[in-house]
C-alpha cells in the first residue's frame, strides 16, 4: 500500500544520572569526591533514505524512543553516551510539529538528516561541584530528560514531469508507455488510486522523472474525489503535462475538462499555474480526435504546446519527450513556500519562563528552570540547597512576589511542588 502520511510521537532517551562516589584508598586521606558524569541519551534522527518510497512502515508503528545513557560510576568514570534511534523515510519527506503545525524539515536529498527529539546530557557527578567552600559535595545532577513530541510526515513525491488530468484522461496509459512503470490500467474513472513514480530514459545522456497524479474532478481542492489528498504531490514538479481525451466528445466539451483541472491547481496554489504546462491530445487515433486537437491548437495554442498522440498504440510520444526534455534543461529545481520549507525552530532563551496561576496554583514554565527541577536529586538535601540557590540567581522568586505570591502558597514545577517560604 502506498502511505503517504503518518503521525508518529518521538522521544530521545534520558541522560544518565551523576554519581556520587569518594576515593577510598588507604594511602590517600581524604581523597575526595570522585563520582562520574551520566552519559548523553541518545537521539531520535529522521534520515532520508532514496530506497524507500511510502511511509508505510509508520502505519503500524507510531512510538519510537531512544535508549538513556549510562549512569555515572566512582573512581570518576563516565557513563556511556547511547546511540542515537534512527528512522529512515523517503526522499521528498515534510517533517512539521503535530500539535503547532510548524515545518522542522523538508528532506530532499539522500542522506539528509534531521533531529526531531534531542537526548538529555547525563547529569554531573559530585566531582564536579567540588570547589574551595564545599570540597566533599554529596549531591550530584540527574540525568536531563530527553525531548519528546508528536510529529507528522508528509510525503511529497520528488518527480521533474507531473502527469495531470480527469479520471481516465490516459494518464496512467501514456506513463506505461514512456517508462518501466506499470500502473493499474481499466476503462473506468479513478484506475489511479496512488502517485505511480516512472523513468523515462530517452538516451544514455537524457533522462527525467515523471509522476502520475490521481485524476483530478471538480472540487477536488476541497477534498472532493481523492484531489486533496494527492495535489500535494505536484508541487515539486517542474513542468506538468495535461493529459486531455480528445476522442469521442466536442470540442468545447474538451476545453472544459481542461479548465476544469487548471481551476483546481488554481485553487489549491497559484504557483502551479505560473509552471509550464504541455498539453499531450491523447486518444487521437478515436473518432474527432483529429478535429478537437485542431480546435484546441486554435484556442489554447499560443500559451501552451499541444501534442497529439495515442497512449494506448504509442503514437506520437517521441516528439513530447524530447520537448521535455529541453524545457527540463533550462528549468531550475522547485522550492517550497518559505512559510512552508524555511520556517525557523524556535528556541527559548535559556533564561526566561512564565507564571501563570491555576486553582491557586503558582505554575512556573520555561525550559530552563523546568531542566534544573528534572534534573535536582530532591532526596539529598545539599542539592535541594542548590536547587534553591539557582532560583534566586534565575529570578524566580523575585517573580513570584510580583506576581504576587506570599510565604505558605503552593508554586509547581514540572511533576513537583513546593512551599514558598521567607
Amino acid at each position: 500500500m502506498f502511505y503517504d502520511e503518518a503521525k508518529i510521537y518521538v522521544r530521545g532517551g534520558d541522560g544518565g544520572n551523576g554519581a556520587v562516589a569518594f576515593r577510598r584508598e588507604k594511602y590517600v586521606p581524604r581523597g575526595g569526591p570522585s563520582g562520574g558524569d551520566g552519559g548523553r541519551g541518545g537521539s531520535v534522527v529522521l534520515e532520508a533514505d532514496p530506497g524507500l518510497r511510502t511511509l508505510v512502515d509508520f502505519r503500524y508503528r507510531s512510538h519510537y524512543r531512544a535508549e538513556r545513557g549510562e549512569h555515572g560510576q566512582g573512581k570518576n568514570k563516565h557513563g556511556r553516551s547511547a546511540p542515537d534511534l534512527i528512522l529512515r523515510v523517503p526522499v521528498g519527506t515534510v517533517v512539521r510539529d503535530a500539535v503547532t503545525g510548524e515545518v522542522l524539515a523538508d528532506l530532499v536529498a539522500p542522506g539528509q538528516r534531521v533531529v526531531v527529539a534531542a537526548g538529555g546530557r547525563g547529569g554531573r557527578g559530585n566531582a564536579r561541584f567540588a570547589n574551595p567552600r564545599e570540597q566533599a559535595p554529596k549531591f550530584a545532577e540527574k540525568g536531563e530528560p530527553g525531548e519528546e513530541r508528536w510529529i507528522r510526515l508528509e510525503l511529497k513525491l520528488l518527480a521533474d514531469v507531473g502527469l495531470v488530468g480527469l479520471p481516465n484522461a490516459g494518464k496512467s496509459t501514456l506513463l506505461s508507455r514512456i517508462s518501466a512503470a506499470r500502473p493499474k490500467i481499466a476503462d473506468y474513472p479513478f484506475t489511479t488510486l496512488n502517485p505511480n513514480l516512472g523513468v523515462v530514459r530517452l538516451d544514455e545522456e537524457h533522462s527525467f522523472v515523471v509522476a502520475d497524479i490521481p485524476g483530478l474532478i471538480e472540487g477536488a481542492h476541497q477534498g472532493a474525489g481523492l484531489g486533496l489528498k494527492f495535489l500535494r504531490h505536484i508541487e515539486r514538479t517542474r513542468v506538468l503535462v495535461h493529459v486531455l481525451d480528445v476522442g469521442m466528445k466536442g470540442g468545447e466539451e474538451v476545453l472544459r475538462d481542461f479548465e476544469t483541472v487548471n481551476n483546481e491547481l488554481g485553487h489549491y496554489s497559484p504557483e502551479l499555474l505560473k509552471r509550464p504546462q504541455v498539453i499531450a491530445a491523447n486518444k487521437i487515433d478515436l473518432p474527432g480526435g483529429e478535429e478537437n486537437c485542431r480546435f484546441l491548437t486554435e484556442r489554447l495554442g499560443e500559451k501552451h504546446r499541444i501534442f497529439p498522440l495515442s497512449a494506448l498504440k504509442g503514437e506520437g510520444l517521441e516528439p513530447l519527450l524530447w520537448y521535455l526534455v529541453e524545457l527540463l534543461e533550462d528549468l531550475p529545481e522547485v522550492k517550497d513556500a518559505p512559510s512552508d520549507e524555511t520556517t525557523a525552530r524556535m528556541v527559548e532563551p535559556a533564561e526566561t519562563f512564565t507564571i501563570t496561576r491555576e486553582n491557586g496554583v503558582f505554575v512556573v514554565s520555561g525550559r530552563e528552570v523546568e531542566r534544573r527541577v528534572a534534573m535536582t536529586d530532591f532526596s539529598s538535601d545539599a542539592a535541594v540547597r542548590r536547587l534553591q540557590r539557582t532560583f534566586k540567581r534565575l529570578g524566580v522568586e523575585e517573580a513570584l512576589r510580583r506576581a504576587g505570591a506570599r510565604p505558605g502558597d503552593t508554586v509547581r514545577i514540572r511533576d513537583q511542588e513546593f512551599q514558598l517560604e521567607e
